[in-house]
């Protein structure tokens, strides 16, 4: 069996050398550009996920407990993503790096594209596990042909500017939501809904893995390593079976499990907190314009009219068509009656009313609700609102939410790149524990702060980007440390391993968010509920620091072969 002694060597970094980039071939650069193009493909996958999440479940689930099903979405999501980072992490080592690659763009791109096709709800989320094996093989596959194509002086500079590079995919990813927005309020975009455009893009790069199969060759040590019959490559009962490998397993799990939690668990909900709470903001705008009044109206015509219900059923929902609150409550309620064919009544509507708001009730707020709502259903309206006025307003409203969260992804990512190539910096000088140490403190701080403050405009410019060089600068450790951690036939296996079981670990965290948000939060209104959710969540991230004393430093040394 294999020891310590072969993970000892330490390799020189002197500065006299010159640049680290000048240790590259035109090959080299071949291969970290087609590593980084995948990555950055399949990130901007996720961050186009992340972006048309709540639309999606809004048009294709319904308002209800959206925030608990977006969760179960990406939890789906992710479980896709864990199973597919295993499978072919394993074929990475056993098949080979390109093959792989190729197989896994090919995936991630088309369910990403049927993705758009959805009808309902479940359909939705079984195209987003199937994207997810795809999503999850390509990165433990990318950063093993990065690690062991580069020279090693070269291979922790080139590791970072991989991850790095992962936030443009995100950014563009914004920017595909920023372009869509103007056209959504315009309502130049016909029946389909922006995120089903966002997931056809998402469908591109499969003509990556076209370019890729015919270029891309096999990295010579794993070359070598197949053709040694003794070698037995990508072996998870090597992994876990011999104690020094195992542990540097789990410590790595456990630190991927953290940030993963963080990120997806928590700073990708902040497009929906960005949502919800500039959503309070638009329609109190709309208040101060009188159209309370114009709302009033028009559900006291739908209460009366059932062909009107149906009609109106098609183009408004109560998730985005209203602007006065208890209006949009009560006008769910007589769509969710409509479905099951009964009549709305006074007491029937009362009933639903306390069932989507979730909010417990004083005696003096339930007399003014049953007035609210008596007077709604008994008095007739002067005249009926005109359909197609309130569905553009509604549209305008929605395209300029869309704005707001590319707006969110565009300077989260910035944020990102920034953050990942400060920790690639940082990691060279002081090593790889003390970096994450400081990481994983910032990160906590950054995100509690802007969950429990993000209030205007203004402080999106601010405070999403501090919390996305926190959040995401973990993850270029992890592309730094991952491959330093396992040998050359264990490499992609072990850093699909701390990646992929760290993300069934942290797959149930956009659902806890979800939970706590809708079912433990919910009475206090959708912006403290997302509030109070994130700021919560913020613990996962002291997980992270209890196992850096557990953790190798592997600053300046080789790759293990």
């Amino acid at each position: 069996m294999h020891g310590l002694d072969e993970f000892k060597s330490n390799i020189p970094d002197d500065p006299s050398l010159g640049p680290w980039y000048k240790e590259l071939n035109r090959y080299h650069w071949f291969v970290l550009l087609v590593s980084v193009l995948g990555w950055l493909f399949d990130t901007m996958d996720q961050q186009l996920f992340n972006l048309a999440r709540g639309p999606a479940i809004a048009e294709l689930h319904g308002p209800q407990d959206a925030q608990w099903y977006g969760g179960l979405a990406t939890t789906i999501f992710m479980l896709g993503w864990a199973t597919g980072g295993i499978i072919f992490g394993i074929m990475g080592d056993r098949l080979g790096r390109a093959k792989t690659m190729v197989i896994t763009i090919l995936l991630y791109s088309l369910f990403t594209g049927l993705s758009a096709a959805s009808v309902g709800y479940w359909d939705f989320v079984f195209y987003r596990f199937l994207t997810g094996l795809g999503v999850g093989g390509e990165f433990a596959v990318g950063v093993a042909l990065v690690a062991e194509v580069m020279p090693d002086r070269a291979r922790p500079h080139a590791l970072g500017w991989l991850q790095a590079c992962s936030a443009i995919g995100n950014i563009s990813a914004a920017f595909v939501s920023m372009g869509l927005a103007p056209l959504e309020a315009a309502g130049a975009l016909g029946e389909w809904k922006p995120w089903r455009y966002m997931f056809l893009v998402g469908a591109l790069p499969a003509l990556l893995a076209l370019f890729v199969r015919r270029r891309l060759q096999e990295p010579e040590k794993w070359k070598a390593l197949r053709a040694d019959k003794t070698q037995k490559l990508g072996s998870i009962r090597e992994l876990l079976g011999v104690p020094f490998l195992r542990r540097r397993a789990i410590v790595g799990l456990i630190l991927a499990t953290s940030g993963v939690v963080g990120l997806w668990g928590i700073g990708f909900f902040s497009f929906e907190l960005v949502r919800t709470v500039f959503r309070q903001t638009f329609e109190a705008e709309a208040r101060a314009k009188g159209e309370d009044k114009v709302d009033q109206d028009f559900i006291r015509a739908v209460l009366q009219d059932a062909k009107l219900l149906e009609t109106a059923a098609g183009k408004l929902s109560s998730a985005n068509a209203l602007v006065t609150p208890e209006a949009k409550a009560l006008y769910g309620a007589a769509l969710k009656l409509r479905k099951a064919e009964k009549p709305v009544s006074l007491e029937s509507a009362l009933k639903l009313l306390d069932e989507d708001t979730k909010r417990p009730q004083s005696p003096a707020d339930r007399a003014s609700r049953e007035k609210f709502v008596g007077e709604l259903l008994s008095e007739v309206p002067e005249a009926v609102p005109h359909l197609d006025d309130l569905t553009k307003r509604n549209k305008a409203m929605e395209g300029r939410l869309t704005w707001w969260a590319g707006v969110n992804g565009l300077l989260f990512n910035i944020g990102a790149f920034f953050g990942i190539y400060s920790f690639a910096k940082i990691t060279h000088r002081i090593g790889r524990k003390p970096a994450f140490a400081i990481t994983f403190v910032l990160a906590l701080l950054a995100t509690a702060f802007a969950f429990s403050s993000l209030k205007e405009f203004s402080h999106v410019y601010w405070m999403v980007p501090l919390m996305g060089f926190c959040q995401i600068a973990l993850f270029g450790g992890y592309a730094i440390y991952f491959p330093e951690l396992f040998p050359t036939r264990l490499r992609s296996t072990g850093t699909s391993f701390c990646y992929n079981v760290g993300r069934y670990l942290a797959a149930p965290g956009p659902l806890l968010l979800g939970y706590l948000a809708d079912m433990v939060y919910g009475q206090h209104g959708d912006v403290l509920a997302m509030r109070y959710a994130g700021v919560t969540m913020c613990s996962f991230f002291v997980l992270g620091m209890l196992a850096l004393p557990f953790a190798p430093e592997t600053k300046g040394q080789p790759l293990p072969e």
